[in-house]
């Protein structure tokens, strides 16, 4: 296994696979009512199970080249993760996606992990388009968005339907030529 230092806080983006399952729940459970306050992933791992399955799925995903899943470590504790939730090879374009727990805030290791990874897709794979969705009342997320140097492409009115409420969702996406040439300026 691999381990990408995030900096010199001793931060570390690893895979995060079915057999860190237990692990994973127990970081679930530390962060649950905070990393549920705008995705549903706290509602899907609840259980060893449920927890293994999620992990399985992105497992598939890795296989069949569809998507991808990092847990962030920080001295030696699982405190989140980010992904590619959506990864579509053929078109260049993928989803970028992330969660954390409420001890690991304010430490810039979303923006570290996720330029990782845009920096993967579109060095190495080839990807054009990066994008990221949030709810519209994100604003923590919003902001990385911000930070990374994506462009906000629009809103989805309602679109995204959690815990029985609709919620607008906004699209901000960085394409490959703006990632390189604001690394470049960097």
């Amino acid at each position: 296994m691999f381990a990408v230092s995030l900096g010199d806080d001793g931060a570390e983006l690893r895979p995060l696979e079915p057999w860190q399952a237990g692990e994973f729940l127990t970081h679930m459970d530390r962060g649950r009512e905070f990393i549920g306050t705008h995705i549903a992933l706290p509602d899907f791992v609840t259980d060893p199970v449920s927890a293994r399955a999620y992990l399985q799925s992105y497992a598939d995903k890795t296989a069949a080249d569809t998507g991808r899943l990092y847990g962030i470590w920080l001295d030696g504790t699982l405190v989140g993760g980010v992904l590619f939730r959506i990864f579509e090879a053929a078109q260049g374009t993928c989803e970028v996606g992330c969660w954390l727990e409420p001890a690991a805030v304010g430490r810039g290791l979303i923006t570290r992990a996720i330029s990782v990874l845009i920096d993967w897709a579109v060095d190495v794979r080839g990807m054009h388009r990066v994008e990221w969705v949030a709810s519209a009342e994100n604003t923590p997320s919003i902001n990385v968005a911000k930070r990374l140097g994506m462009t906000r492409d629009g809103v989805r009115r309602e679109s995204y339907l959690y815990r029985g409420v609709r919620h607008d969702s906004e699209i901000w996406a960085v394409l490959a030529d703006e990632w390189r040439a604001a690394r470049a300026a960097r």
